[in-house]
C-alpha cells in the first residue's frame, strides 16, 4: 500500500513487540509538585488556531507515514500493536489533550480528530485505538472532580499512559462487591478497545451491596493488576489490530485511588458519548479518503483503456473520471461537514458545567449528521473503488481491501439508522434521545 508521503525504511513489523511491550509501561517516575486545578470544571478552553492544526496534522501525517510501510503485513499478522502504540507515544500524540504545565500538547479536541482522520486513512485501527484513547483519557476532565484532575493528568503524561477501556454498554453490568473501603470486580466484557495493548483501562461497574448499591463508578487499573485476563478473542475481518478483545475480570481489587468518579446524566460529563461519535465520523472520513488516495494511484498508473472506449488510458475515460469526481466532492462535503463539527466540540466543552441539556442535545445531533454521512461515505468510496481500479486491483497483495473491511467493521458498532432517526425526530419534533453511551 502507498500513500502521497514519502515512507522511511523502519519497518515496524521488524522490530521486537515483546520488549517493546515491556518497555513502555514504565513506572511512573517520582511525584512532582502539582498545580492547583484550573477553574470552571475543565481546562480546555477556545478554540484550536491555524498553527496548531498546521502542527498536529504535520504530526499525524509522518506517523501515518511510517504506519503505511507495512500496514497490511501488521493486519494480516493480528497481534496487538504495542509497537504501533510506542510510535504514538514517541510521537507525542498521545498527549495532544494533556495540559501543557504537565507536559502535554495544550492541544484541543478539533486537533485530535484531524490527528484521527490522517491517521485513518493508513490504518483505521491505529486511529480507532488513538480515538478510544482520546476519549478515555478525556474522562479526566469529564468526570473526575476538578481537584483530583491534576494528578491524574501528571501521572497519565509521565506515565505516557495509553488508555484502553472495558465500558461495553450491551454486556451485563460488571459487579463492584464492597470489601472494606475499596472493592472486588467480577465479569466480562466483550469489544474492549485497547484493553491488552494500553496501559490502564477505564472500567464501568455497577455496585452490588452495601452503602453504594446501584452506584455506577468509573475506574481505572493498571494493565496488569491481578485478576484481570485478557481473552484475546478479537477476529474481525477488519479493524484488526484495534486490540478490541474481551476482558475477564475476577475478584480484581479496586481501591479509592482507582476511581475518577460517578457515572450519570450529567450534561457536560455525558459529551464523552458524542465526543467518541464525532471520533467514528472522522474515522470513516478518514477511510474514504485513504481509498480514494489509493485507487487514484491505481487508475494513473493503469495503462490503455477499455476497449469500447474511445479513450487512450482509463484516467481520460469519462466513466472513470466521473465516479472519481462523484467521490471527490462527496469527500469535501462531508469534510466541511466534519471540520465544521469538529470545531462546534470545543465551544461547547469550554463550557464546562455550564453546559446544558439543550447544548448537550444540540451537538449530539451535529455530531449524529456527521455519523450518517461518514458511515455511508466510507462504505460507498471503499466498495465502488473497485470499479475504476479494475481487476487487477482485487489482488491480496494490493490491498485495497483493508480501506472496505476496517469501515465496514467499525461502522456496525451501533446502527447508524439510528442515528437517521435521531436527526428526523429532532427536525420534526424536537425530540432529543435519552442520554447514554450510545447516544
Amino acid at each position: 500500500m502507498s500513500i502521497d508521503t514519502t515512507s522511511t525504511s523502519t519497518r515496524l513489523g521488524e522490530q521486537d513487540r515483546a520488549s517493546t511491550s515491556s518497555a513502555s509501561r514504565t513506572a511512573v517516575p517520582e511525584r512532582a509538585p502539582v498545580p492547583e486545578p484550573v477553574e470552571g470544571r475543565t481546562h480546555w478552553a477556545g478554540q484550536a488556531d491555524d498553527a496548531e492544526l498546521a502542527h498536529w496534522d504535520a504530526v499525524a501525517a509522518e506517523v501515518a507515514t511510517k504506519l503505511a510501510v507495512d500496514v497490511l503485513d501488521r493486519d494480516r499478522a493480528n497481534l496487538d500493536p504495542t509497537t504501533e502504540l510506542d510510535l504514538l507515544r514517541d510521537s507525542g500524540l498521545v498527549n495532544l489533550l494533556d495540559p501543557a504545565e504537565f507536559g502535554g500538547g495544550g492541544g484541543h479536541w478539533e486537533s485530535a480528530f484531524r490527528v484521527i482522520r490522517i491517521l485513518s486513512r493508513v490504518d483505521a485501527s491505529i486511529g480507532q485505538l488513538l480515538a478510544y484513547h482520546y476519549i478515555n483519557a478525556g474522562n479526566i476532565g469529564f468526570t473526575a472532580e476538578p481537584s483530583a484532575q491534576a494528578e491524574w493528568h501528571r501521572k497519565t503524561v509521565e506515565g505516557r499512559w495509553i488508555w484502553g477501556d472495558s465500558v461495553n454498554p450491551t454486556d451485563p453490568d460488571l459487579a463492584l462487591t464492597p470489601e472494606g473501603d475499596a472493592f472486588r470486580l467480577n465479569g466480562l466484557k466483550r469489544f474492549s478497545t485497547g484493553a491488552s495493548a494500553g496501559d490502564v483501562i477505564l472500567v464501568n461497574a455497577v455496585v452490588r451491596g452495601g452503602d453504594h448499591d446501584g452506584t455506577i463508578y468509573q475506574f481505572v487499573l493498571d494493565h496488569d493488576r491481578d485478576g484481570i485476563e485478557y481473552l484475546g478473542d478479537w477476529d474481525a475481518l477488519g479493524q484488526r489490530l484495534s486490540a478490541s478483545g474481551s476482558v475477564k475480570f475476577g475478584g480484581v481489587l479496586v481501591e479509592q485511588a482507582d476511581i475518577l468518579g460517578t457515572v450519570g446524566d450529567e450534561p457536560f460529563s455525558s459529551l464523552v458519548t458524542p465526543g467518541i461519535q464525532l471520533a467514528f465520523g472522522n474515522l470513516y472520513l478518514g477511510i474514504a479518503e485513504g481509498a480514494l488516495a489509493q485507487g487514484t494511484e491505481l487508475v494513473r498508473a493503469r495503462k490503455n483503456a477499455w476497449f469500447l472506449s474511445h479513450a487512450e488510458s482509463y484516467r481520460d475515460d469519462p466513466f472513470v473520471q466521473r465516479v472519481i469526481g462523484e467521490f471527490v466532492s462527496s469527500i469535501a462535503a462531508v469534510e466541511a461537514l466534519a471540520d465544521r463539527t469538529n470545531a462546534r466540540f470545543d465551544r461547547v466543552i469550554e463550557r464546562g458545567a455550564d453546559v446544558t441539556a439543550a447544548d448537550r442535545g444540540a451537538i449530539a445531533i451535529e455530531i449524529a449528521k456527521l455519523k450518517v454521512v461518514s458511515t455511508e461515505l466510507g462504505i460507498e468510496v471503499s466498495n465502488r473503488i473497485f470499479e475504476v481500479t479494475g481487476s487487477s486491483s482485487a489482488k491480496a497483495s494490493v490491498g485495497l481491501d483493508l480501506f472496505w473491511r476496517n469501515v465496514r467493521t467499525h461502522s456496525l458498532h451501533d446502527p447508524v439508522d439510528y442515528k437517521k432517526l435521531e436527526v428526523g425526530a429532532n427536525h420534526l419534533n424536537g425530540e432529543l434521545q435519552p442520554i447514554s453511551l450510545y447516544t
